[in-house]
């Protein structure tokens, strides 16, 4: 009896993945890849910014117990998740793009040379982020985030991407974009924060706003996810029969 239940247990787990198409299965990536990576990190980066704040407080009353140690690690994880949500802005870009313009409505045989534009824009805005990550000179840093940033926001207009225009305060991809920008502009400011007042109090000030944006994202994120029914699997179409 115990055998049977487990069975039928673990064949209900997989008829439930089996039930989705290959469609789904690929529009899953970006949700899961913000909640089993971006939310942790959010955490995780804010408790250490929270600490490298309270920290430098702290140095100035001679009463410092938290080790040095939090800054670079705040600082660390802060490029993993701004990386990280750039990365998943475009898994979603890419995953609209693709199924919506490229498949359904036949892009590549259409209109060739948009559909190569758009493929180049892609590799350029992810070389782009990988060369922002590596840039140690302000110019630099400020040239490779800039063209970042307009990759996104490139690929973002193109046909297939639901940007809800009507209601733009609260649509998951202007939220989306927003908070990628903000990421994208701490990286190009990184190596600046520790040399400027201002800088640093922008920063702190910008990410407070990025951590709003985060909680609208899951929100959002949620509400779409309802909204949007799965496609399932493609039936093969049935031979005609003669009679």
């Amino acid at each position: 009896m115990n055998t049977y239940i487990l069975t039928s247990l673990a064949l209900q787990q997989y008829l439930a993945f089996s039930n989705l198409g290959s469609e789904d299965l690929v529009s899953l990536i970006h949700p899961v890849l913000v909640v089993i990576f971006v939310f942790p990190m959010v955490g995780i980066v804010s408790n250490f910014a929270w600490q490298t704040r309270q920290r430098r407080l702290a140095a100035k009353q001679d009463k410092n117990k938290i080790p040095a140690l939090v800054g670079r690690e705040h600082v660390k994880f802060g490029r993993w998740l701004a990386a990280s949500v750039v990365v998943a802005s475009l898994i979603a870009l890419a995953y609209s793009i693709t199924y919506k313009s490229f498949i359904k409505k036949g892009l590549w045989t259409k209109n060739n040379p948009q559909a190569i534009l758009i493929i180049l824009i892609f590799v350029a805005t992810i070389a782009s982020l990988v060369l922002l990550l590596r840039a140690r000179p302000k110019l630099w840093r400020g040239i490779f985030a800039t063209l970042t940033g307009i990759g996104l926001v490139v690929l973002g207009q193109q046909d297939g991407v639901w940007r809800l225009p009507d209601e733009w305060y609260w649509s998951h991809y202007y939220l989306g974009i927003a908070v990628s920008l903000l990421m994208i502009f701490s990286l190009a400011i990184i190596d600046d924060i520790y040399r400027s007042i201002t800088i640093r109090n922008l920063h702190i000030a910008l990410n407070c706003l990025a951590l709003l944006l985060f909680i609208g994202q899951g929100l959002t994120g949620t509400r779409d996810l309802l909204e949007i029914p799965p496609v399932g699997k493609k039936q093969p179409k049935k031979a005609a029969v003669e009679w």
